[in-house]
This record gives C-alpha cells, sequence and structure tokens, in this order.
C-alpha cells in the first residue's frame, strides 16, 4: 500500500487517464504518497466508422476517467491531439505499409504523443513529470552510489522490465529519449497486474473491473485493410505458394546457410528453421543467462559489411509462370491454365500487397492444405503475396536483420555501441516475444543483429529491442 511523503506535496504530477485500470491506480497511488496529482485525458481519434461495429470507444474511456478522478479527488482536464496523433502516427502507419512494411503504432504513440506532444500541454498546466500505467520501472544510473550523469551533467536513467512477468511494456517504450524519461513516471512498474487489479476494487475506482485495451493505441479494434484503405488504393494480385524445392537451388538461400555453418564453433549445431511452440507466457527475463554463442565471435567479426549485408538480406521470391492452352469438356472449348512449375504455384487473389504482413495466417482464404498457410514474403511492387505451408516453412525463418545506421536509438547513450564493435544481448522483434540470445554487430552500414537460433516471421518496418539483463537498452526499425 502507498504510503504518504510530505516532500511529494511540492511535486507536481500530470497522469495520462485512459480509463483503464492501470492508469487508475497509477493516479491513485501518487495521491497516496502525497504528490499534488492532476489527471488529463487525451482524445486521438475521431472517426468511429474505422473501428468494428463503430465503436467510439475514447468516449466511453472518457467517461469512465473522469469518474475516476473524481473518485480520487484530483483536478481533470480533457485535451484533443487528434491532429498531432494523425500526423505523426496514423501517417506513418498508412505510409510504412505502403512501402510493404509492418510498423508499430504503439510504439510511435508513445515516443511521438504520450511523452512529447502530451508532455508539452501537461509542463503547460505546471506538471513537473508525467505519470502512466506501463509495467516498467525506471531508475537511476548509479556508479559507486553516485548518479552517473550525461555529457551535459544531467543524471541518466535506466528502463527495466515491470516486476509482473506477463505485462512488461519495455518494448512499447523502445524509442525514449532520457530527456523523456527524466520526466516520466512509473507508479504501478513493480506490481503485478492482480495485485493492480486488487488495489482498484479496494478503492473502489470506477475502473476496476473495466477490460484492458485491444487494437490500435487510441483508435481501437479495426479491421486493419478496411483501415489501411482509407489511404491505400486496393488492386488484385496473385498468392503464391512458395515449395521447399526453390530453397534448394536458390542462390542467396545457399549462399546464408553456407556463411552461417562456417560461423560456427567446433561441435555446435545450428537449427534449420523455427522451433515452433506457442509464443510463451513468460516474457520477462527472469533473471536467466544469456547462454553460450554459437558462434565463433572472431568470424563474425571479420565479416566484411557487404557480407554481413547479405547475410541480413531478406529472400528474393520470383517465380515465374507459363501458360498454356488445353480442350475441356464434350464440346472441348479452348482454355488456358498455367503449367506445373516445380516450386511453387499460384493458389488464389489478394486485394494488395499492402494489406499483408510475413507471417500472417489469417485472412488468406486459402484452402486445400494438411497444414496452416503463411505468408513468407510479399512484393509491393509487382503486388504478390508469397506464402509458404506449415509452422517450419523455411520462408518463415531467418538468422539475419539490419537496421540503417540513422534509425539506431540508444535510450542508454552512454552504452552506444560504435563502428566496428561487437557485443551479446538479448533481443525481441515483436511485443510478445520471450527474448532471444543474440549478437549485435556495428558497422559504419548499420547495425545487424545475428540471432543464435532462426527467428519466426523477421517483418521490416518492425521494432528490434535489445537487452541487457533486464534493462532495455535501445531499438530500431528493422531495415531488411
Amino acid at each position: 500500500m502507498a504510503s504518504f511523503d510530505p516532500e511529494n506535496c511540492k511535486i507536481k504530477v500530470c497522469v495520462g487517464l485512459s480509463g483503464g485500470v492501470d492508469s487508475s491506480v497509477a493516479a491513485w497511488l501518487l495521491k497516496q504518497q502525497g504528490y499534488d496529482v492532476f489527471a488529463m485525458f487525451m482524445q486521438n481519434w475521431h472517426e468511429a466508422d474505422a473501428t468494428l461495429h463503430g465503436d467510439c470507444e475514447w468516449e466511453e474511456d472518457r467517461f469512465v476517467a473522469e469518474m475516476v478522478a473524481r473518485k480520487i479527488g484530483i483536478p481533470f482536464y480533457f485535451v484533443d491531439l487528434s491532429q498531432q496523433y494523425r500526423q505523426r502516427v496514423v501517417d506513418y502507419m498508412f505510409d510504412e505499409y505502403g512501402r510493404g512494411r509492418t510498423p508499430n503504432p504503439d510504439v510511435l504513440c508513445n515516443r511521438e504523443i504520450k511523452f512529447d506532444a502530451f508532455l508539452r500541454v501537461a509542463e503547460k498546466y505546471g506538471a513537473d513529470f508525467v505519470a502512466t500505467g506501463h509495467y516498467c520501472r525506471k531508475e537511476a544510473v548509479l556508479q559507486d552510489g553516485q548518479p552517473v550523469l550525461d555529457a551535459e551533467e544531467r543524471p541518466l536513467f535506466r528502463l527495466r522490465e515491470g516486476t509482473d512477468p506477463n505485462k512488461d511494456q519495455t518494448y512499447f517504450l523502445c524509442q525514449l529519449t532520457q530527456a523523456q524519461l527524466r520526466k516520466a513516471l512509473f507508479p504501478i512498474g513493480d506490481i503485478v497486474k492482480p495485485e493492480v487489479r486488487r488495489i482498484a476494487k479496494e478503492a473502489d475506482l470506477p475502473s476496476a473491473e473495466k477490460k484492458d485495451s485491444q487494437g490500435i493505441c487510441f483508435v481501437g479494434k479495426v479491421d486493419l485493410p478496411t483501415f489501411l484503405k482509407q489511404k491505400l488504393r486496393s488492386v488484385e494480385g496473385d498468392i503464391v505458394e512458395v515449395y521447399d524445392a526453390w530453397y534448394g537451388h536458390d542462390v542467396l538461400c545457399q549462399w546464408q546457410q553456407e556463411v552461417l555453418d562456417g560461423l560456427l564453433l567446433p561441435g555446435a549445431l545450428r537449427e534449420q528453421t523455427v522451433r515452433y511452440a506457442p509464443e510463451e507466457k513468460v516474457l520477462t527475463s527472469d533473471g536467466k543467462p544469456l547462454g553460450a554463442c554459437p558462434y565463433d565471435l572472431e568470424k563474425v567479426a571479420a565479416l566484411p559489411d557487404d557480407g554481413l549485408a547479405r547475410l541480413a538480406a531478406p529472400l528474393h521470391y520470383a517465380l515465374a509462370f507459363e501458360t498454356e492452352t488445353y480442350r475441356s469438356g464434350r464440346k472441348h472449348l479452348k482454355k488456358t491454365r498455367y503449367k506445373d512449375h516445380p516450386d511453387g504455384r499460384i493458389v488464389g487473389r489478394h486485394e494488395g500487397a499492402q494489406f499483408y504482413t510475413v507471417g500472417q495466417r489469417k485472412g488468406l482464404g486459402i484452402g486445400g492444405h494438411a497444414e496452416p498457410v503463411f505468408v513468407i514474403a510479399t512484393d509491393t511492387e509487382q503486388n504478390i503475396v508469397y506464402v509458404g505451408e506449415g509452422h517450419h516453412h523455411k520462408g518463415l525463418s531467418r538468422f539475419c536483420l539490419h537496421i540503417a545506421p540513422d534509425e539506431i536509438h540508444w535510450l542508454r547513450p552512454d552504452l552506444a555501441m560504435q563502428p566496428c564493435a561487437i557485443r551479446r544481448y538479448r533481443v525481441r522483434i515483436r511485443y510478445r516475444q520471450p527474448l532471444q540470445g543474440a549478437t549485435l554487430i556495428r558497422r559504419e552500414s548499420g547495425l545487424y543483429i545475428l540471432f543464435d537460433a532462426p527467428q519466426r516471421g523477421i517483418t521490416p518496418g518492425q521494432f528490434a529491442v535489445w537487452y541487457d539483463g533486464d534493462e532495455m537498452l535501445g531499438s530500431g526499425p528493422i531495415s531488411a
């Protein structure tokens, strides 16, 4: 239970009150600890017709948030940031999908809205800090018991995973800067979700039983293709299934496999494809060691830039299908069909390659397969979606990715890697993914991440985030 500290009365905190239980408990705890607290609800979306069933989720959320503020006894304000949200998050989404990439709007929302546009408004109301209901922990960086300072003699902070192993949200905060972190508070970072619910119920907060929000940040649950069709044109194209045989003679695929085998330490084994299992429930590190690297790091460090670039390059599928004519039926009508191809076949049609993402299973409309069919690649220029059958299809697995040099972001700038540096960290490429052992190689051409084991669905546009123990250090959008 929170305890009152009279010193906190001098500190003014704006809580981003969303109407959910997490931000409600964050506000309640801060009030109990003696802070001068006020709440602010931000509206970031107006268009109800973009959401499933036309729900205006923000209206209900605002109503609940206002009731929570009244119950706690703190001032409540409303701010409309929908223009900034559209310009800095939604337009970015449309642009990324149009380029055949898969963005993460929640990461952008935190960087551009919650801890930038919202923070600026909060400061106009006199706020010293902005607090949210994220499950993560902020701490000062200490050395020999003394704060570590940056070049301008300001204290550095670290961001650690939340205590709740199922709710850590550092991934969504991976693009924050030290300036933003310095102004942030995360009151529930050291509390598990059931305890948050218990506190809310005990305090009789109106949001105690409210379900967690889902879908796109501040937009809600949407049918993504319908949402994207607001700006992206729908154009029909082929869905092409790629057989395993294709990988046996593709030059780049064979080269990558040979290089990876050549990097292995004596006696080390390398898995060829992802060992399929449902996403584990435990997301945080739990103190697990990084694990031994299967690769000879001296050989990895010796790879030239162009070799690393080829190792990180996604495979390019280009299957050409020829047609033939044949006679059909009693009247021997002349018809056209595609000739059999040893590497694949056209299995369906789609409404636009930009509406699909690597690893996607739903919405393909493809039948006649013993195992599930997944998207393994999209070509927005040729408007082709490539798919593969089965969880172990080779097209779902990759070992290496690249982040462009101008998109490498370090939350801890004091730990930033310089060109030619090589380090071992644990990495995740999506929110609900257990951390993976990996080697980071920094070059003038960018950052390369070589995983110890093959990764499922490495997707351009998504964020790769790296950790040292339970501390989140940096991130960057996957360029290839």
